[in-house]
């Protein structure tokens, strides 16, 4: 018997086999990979064996083999294909998860995901609605819906799409950038009409989050699961119903459908929506969760703002109410001496007794030279809103202070004794003010305490704090003297009024120091600066 095949005969040219194409050359040389590649399909092979006697065992052994490795190898390709199709869906639905879970703004999670579902270069349906949520979880409220609303649309779309040769990625950029507001007013009217109440637990909708499955509707317009309101709404009979769900929060739904091409929605192409809403419902609820903390957080910002804006307003207030009542201390320091003055000039005017005239001249003098003492006052009180801090060693600056005032003390027959801690720390204060300070406080003993002969300066740490403490021998103040004496334009009959010691205590309250004034136990009283150890920020 003569075989038709070139595998049956050794000595036939294989380069006569017509099945052989260019780029196969490699098969000339290997006849058992020929005949695994061509041979088996050859039509000549298939003549040889139809050729086969009847009564040879190995006729139908090699039919049987042959059909069987033909079924084998068209499973194999089968598989081949479903292989290269799953390894072409993963690698798109990661790059999908890459630019979802990058995406923080919940516009650009939605343009990347209606993109996707609705794109050629996605899943290729034809549109897609998604049903969020609300914030009350009462309703599922239409959100967003993404496609063509009638067939001249749709073909223009497409047109669109295959001329623009945009990869999926630059689709859905382009979408965010320029079409999701034209979408969601496009579909506003639909998304109005797909909006359900969660408080519905038979609706078809509730129904898939509930049981956490898609599910595809057939013959809405007639099904009776499906609202009708619903089915007339969306204008077609066939579409699919994915559950958005992250953990145990349901975020919403996915609706999408052929209406345009009115394909089939096979169960492949649930399994891959499905596969595709995980991390869509993730990205989700990532971003809604984002954008509320931004709301939050610009309404704390806000808060904030009008917060500072009131404590400044606060601050100012308290500034003018000092400024007030150093305003008033100073009248009521300034008018007393104005009236005396007044007053003893009228006198000068008609007396003609020259030794009266003189007394009345000195009263003047004296009282004019009060007025500049409050006159520096307020001018020393200016010099605090912006102090001058430095370290500064305190015995140093009150041995220099009392020298300063070595005249006033003789004058007025009072001795001054120290009574220093050694190794005394530098204290951070302003030397300006606090000279100020320890001046006002020795001047006020002097002229309010006549019968005193001596004033102490004693210095001493206390923990973190700097203690300067001046004393006196004379007579014990009552506390409604120890009040009057750091409260501005208080008045008492004993003291007067003033606003030298109502200063110091506003500008130690600015160094974050204190200042007391306490009797002794041996008569007199103490007037203390309480400055803190340590740099104010």
């Amino acid at each position: 018997m003569a075989y038709e095949c070139c595998w049956f005969n050794p000595e036939r040219n294989p380069l006569d086999c017509p099945n052989i194409e260019e780029g196969e050359e490699y098969l000339y040389a290997s006849p058992r990979k020929r005949f695994v590649e061509k041979c088996i399909d050859c039509d000549a092979f298939e003549r040889d064996m139809c050729r086969l006697p009847n009564d040879d065992p190995f006729s139908s052994i090699i039919k049987i083999l042959r059909e069987e490795y033909r079924d084998q190898k068209s499973h194999l390709i089968s598989l081949s294909s479903f292989l290269s199709s799953k390894s072409r869906e993963i690698k798109f639905l990661h790059e999908l998860s890459v630019v979802l879970q990058t995406s923080m703004e919940l516009d650009e999670v939605l343009s990347v995901a209606m993109t996707a579902i609705t794109s050629g270069k996605g899943f290729g349906m034809n549109r897609a609605f998604l049903l969020m949520t609300d914030r009350e979880r009462e309703y599922l409220v239409g959100h967003i819906g993404v496609g063509p609303k009638n067939y001249e649309e749709a073909w223009q779309i497409w047109d669109d799409v295959d001329r623009s040769n945009f990869s999926l990625k630059e689709l859905s950029r382009d979408f965010f950038k320029s079409k999701i507001s034209l979408e969601k007013a496009k579909f506003q009217d639909v998304l109005e009409k797909l909006t359900v109440s969660r408080k519905d637990e038979n609706h078809i909708f509730n129904r898939a989050l509930k049981e956490r499955r898609p599910i595809l509707v057939e013959n809405a317009f007639t099904n009776p699961e499906v609202d009708p309101k619903i089915a007339e709404a969306l204008g077609v009979g066939r579409f699919l119903i994915m559950p958005l769900i992250s953990r145990n929060r349901s975020i919403g739904i996915l609706l999408a459908d052929n209406f345009v091409t009115n394909k089939q929605i096979s169960p492949r192409d649930m399994e891959s929506l499905q596969t595709f809403a995980f991390p869509v419902a993730f990205a989700i609820e990532r971003a809604s969760l984002y954008e509320r903390l931004q709301v939050e957080v610009e309404k704390k910002t806000r808060m904030n703002q009008q917060l500072q804006e009131q404590q400044d307003l606060i601050v100012r207030m308290e500034k003018m109410a000092v400024v007030g009542k150093v305003t008033s201390s100073i009248a009521h320091s300034i008018r007393n001496p104005l009236v005396a003055i007044g007053g003893y000039a009228r006198s000068l005017l008609k007396s003609d007794n020259l030794e009266k005239k003189k007394e009345y001249l000195e009263f003047i003098l004296n009282e004019a030279r009060h007025l500049d003492e409050v006159l520096g006052e307020v001018i020393s009180y200016s010099d605090t809103v912006y102090p001058i801090m430095d370290w500064w060693d305190v015995n140093q600056l009150a041995i220099a202070l009392v020298g300063d005032m070595k005249d006033e003390l003789a004058d007025m027959g009072v001795t001054a004794e120290f009574c220093f801690s050694p190794d005394m720390p530098q204290a951070w204060l302003d030397y300006k003010q606090i000279s100020y300070c320890l001046k006002t406080i020795i001047n006020h003993i002097l002229q309010s305490q006549p019968t005193a002969t001596r004033i102490e300066l004693k210095t001493w740490v206390d923990g973190g704090r700097i203690i300067l403490c001046v004393s006196d021998n004379g007579i014990s103040i009552s506390s409604e003297m120890k009040t009057a004496l750091i409260t501005p334009f208080m008045e008492t009959e004993a003291m007067g009024s003033g606003v030298g010691l109502p200063l110091c205590r506003m500008i130690l309250e600015r160094h974050g120091s204190a200042f007391t004034i306490e009797d002794r136990s041996d008569g007199g009283t103490s007037y203390s600066i309480i400055l803190e150890n340590k740099r104010g920020e």
